[in-house]
């Protein structure tokens, strides 16, 4: 891409806004993200997007890709129209006319973000219906069903009048520094929001794949050393299965020469994780696909479905109650400037236009206790919300 016009703005959150309440007028996609540990912002307007039923990366134009938490379901890609560069100023990478045409509509007000009736079956929000749900999830491991599960809730929070998503966004972004953090919009699968600390595959221009193993969760305590956090053996159980699951689906590729840091304690805002980091040079294992196939390989992993995962997704199926729509599903640009990064959609909502729905899950194994995994999916649920300043209690 070429960097045709650059507009220079004082004030930067004013044409952002203009751009994306203009885009969404006129019916087009809209996605905003920041990557982690960078300070800039990409805005990408999509007037048309495709319906996939495989990412294969390596195909793809560039853009923006959502895909559902159900292997075989519809994957949407955002192809750019627009994209712009947000740090001290404003870039315009693609075509110079667009801020043009936004500029001279003078758009005013609050940007009307899309809003879905899709995915509208709901459990019942209440505490106890998911400290059953991972009773029951103990019970098929302790019956040999299963290894591990992921059960999760959602929950309906009502908003503010003057709630504000583009503040919102802003707002994760400064809470969570090493998160990969997004907003988009679309007519059909309406808006999502999310900071997400769990990269599920990554390509960049070096030829360099990146996964990671992500799980085990405790809140973060202010001035705590991360060297000093101790790991129940149930959480470090919990991080080593899905370690293993990585290391077999590279195993099934024949993919021997990989890099492997970790585990290490890594904080995500108000909460730590154990993480481990995984890289491979695709051009020494001569495997230029390597994404896509361990894409393939890995979505939905073993830190939101479960092991095995055919078995774990067909309980949650069967006990969850709810569709998880695109949450636990993956999302990130593709191909923008010859990188690729796919995050899993963790720590998100979706816009329901006076209220949001929030998503949180927690992994059970068979050492868990009821009681913890309720009060982890409770700290996820207000760690969100504090992070956007929502402090309405929820229904």
């Amino acid at each position: 891409m070429n960097n045709n016009t650059t507009t220079r703005t004082p004030d930067l959150k004013k044409l952002k806004r203009q751009i994306v309440g203009f885009a969404l007028n006129q019916g087009f996609s809209v996605a905003l993200w920041r990557l982690p540990n960078q300070q800039k912002i990409n805005l990408l307007i999509s007037t048309s997007k495709k319906v996939l039923n495989e990412v294969t990366i390596e195909e793809l134009k560039p853009g923006f890709v959502m895909a559902p938490f159900s292997p075989t379901g519809i994957k949407y890609f955002l192809e750019t129209d627009h994209l712009f560069e947000i740090t001290n100023d404003f870039s315009e990478l693609t075509h110079g006319q667009f801020s043009d045409q936004v500029l001279q509509s003078n758009f005013k007000g609050q940007p009307k973000f899309h809003i879905t009736k899709l995915g509208t079956q709901q459990p019942e929000a209440e505490p106890q219906n998911f400290l059953e749900l991972v009773k029951r999830s103990i019970h098929a491991i302790e019956s040999g069903a299963i290894e591990k599960v992921v059960p999760s809730t959602q929950r309906k929070v009502q908003v503010l009048a003057d709630f504000d998503l583009l503040e919102a966004f802003d707002a994760l972004s400064q809470r969570y520094p090493a998160a990969m953090v997004s907003l988009v919009s679309d007519s059909t699968f309406g808006t999502w929001m999310g900071a997400s600390p769990e990269l599920l595959v990554s390509t960049d221009k070096h030829n360099i794949f990146r996964t990671v193993a992500l799980a085990g969760t405790q809140p973060f305590r202010e001035g705590v050393s991360m060297r000093s956090v101790s790991w129940t053996q149930k959480e470090i159980e919990e991080q080593a299965l899905v370690e293993r699951y990585i290391i077999s689906c590279f195993k099934k590729i024949r993919v021997r020469e990989y890099d492997e840091h970790g585990p290490k304690t890594v904080q995500a805002g108000n909460l730590i994780h154990l993480r481990s980091d995984f890289e491979v040079n695709m051009k020494d294992v001569n495997l230029p696909q390597l994404g896509s196939v361990m894409l393939k390989l890995l979505h939905p992993t073993s830190a939101v479905c479960g092991m095995p995962m055919e078995s774990s997704y067909k309980f949650l199926e069967a006990n969850e109650g709810y569709d998880r729509e695109f949450y636990a599903g993956y999302l990130g640009p593709v191909n923008i400037d010859n990188e690729s990064h796919l995050f899993v959609n963790l720590r998100c909502l979706k816009w329901c236009g006076d209220s949001i729905l929030q998503f949180a899950g927690a992994g059970v194994t068979i050492d868990s206790v009821p009681e913890q995994e309720q009060k982890e999916v409770e700290i996820k649920f207000e760690t969100i919300r504090k992070a956007i300043q929502l402090t309405i209690d929820h229904e």
